[in-house]
C-alpha cells in the first residue's frame, strides 16, 4: 500500500472529506518533517508510515471536533496538530505557539512551503503571549498536565471558549486535579485508524457562574 493510499484510508475511516489538493498538503507535510527530522529533532519518528499513522491520522481525529473560527495550538512542536487542522480547515485561523525556536523556524518554512495562508507562528512562553484577541479555542497535543494547561492559557481564552486537550488513557489524576471553576464539558474517546491505543479528546470549560 503506497502512503497516498493508507493516508486516503485512514482519511475515509474517519469520515472525512477531503480534496486531492489537501491530501497532497498533508504527504507533503510528512516529507517535511522526515526531511528536517536529518538535521532537528523535531519528532521520534523517521519512518512515512509512522508518521502518517502516529501523527497525521492522530491529529485528524481532532478536525470533526474544532467547530470556531480561530484556535491556538500550545506546545504545538512541528505543529501537530496545528498545521494538520490548518490544512484540513482552510477557512481556521490557526496560532501556533511553542518555545523551541528550531520548531517555530520549521512551522514556519512548513506553512510557507505548503501555501498555508491561515497560520501564523508565535516563539514565545504561552504565558507571556499576549494576542490581539482572546480564543475561542485553544488545543494542545501531549503538552503538559491539564491543570497547568488551563492555568498557563487561562488568560487566551474568550468567554464560553473551549480547551480541547488530546490525551492518551482517561486522565483521571489530572481531571482531580483540575483548578476549581473549571469544568469537564466533554469527554470524547477517539479511534486513531488502523492503531490499536486509546486516546482521548478531553474538552475542558470555565464554569458558569450559575455553577
Amino acid at each position: 500500500m503506497s502512503s497516498q493510499q493508507r493516508l486516503e484510508q485512514h482519511i475515509a475511516a474517519l469520515g472525512l472529506s477531503l480534496s486531492v489538493q489537501q491530501c497532497e498538503q498533508l504527504l507533503a507535510y510528512v516529507a517535511l518533517i522526515l526531511k528536517w527530522n536529518k538535521v532537528y529533532n523535531l519528532t521520534a519518528i523517521r519512518d512515512e508510515t509512522q508518521a502518517i499513522d502516529l501523527h497525521i491520522a492522530d491529529s485528524l481525529t481532532l478536525v470533526p471536533h474544532v467547530t470556531e473560527d480561530r484556535i491556538a495550538d500550545i506546545g504545538a512542536g512541528a505543529g501537530l496538530p496545528g498545521i494538520v487542522l490548518a490544512i484540513c480547515r482552510p477557512e481556521l485561523q490557526v496560532e501556533l505557539v511553542d518555545t523551541v525556536d528550531k520548531k517555530c523556524v520549521f512551522m514556519r518554512q512548513a506553512a510557507g512551503t505548503l501555501g498555508l495562508k491561515n497560520v501564523t507562528v508565535h516563539h514565545v512562553r504561552v504565558e507571556k503571549w499576549q494576542p490581539t484577541q482572546p480564543l475561542p479555542a485553544i488545543s494542545s497535543r501531549a503538552f503538559a498536565e491539564l491543570a497547568d494547561f488551563v492555568s498557563w492559557t487561562d488568560h487566551l481564552l474568550a468567554e464560553g471558549g473551549r480547551w480541547l486537550a488530546m490525551k492518551g488513557v482517561y486522565p483521571s489524576d489530572e481531571i482531580a486535579r483540575l483548578p476549581a471553576g473549571v469544568r469537564v464539558s466533554e469527554s470524547i474517546p477517539l479511534k486513531v485508524p488502523g492503531m490499536d491505543v486509546e486516546r482521548h479528546l478531553i474538552i475542558l470549560q470555565k464554569q458558569s457562574q450559575r455553577g
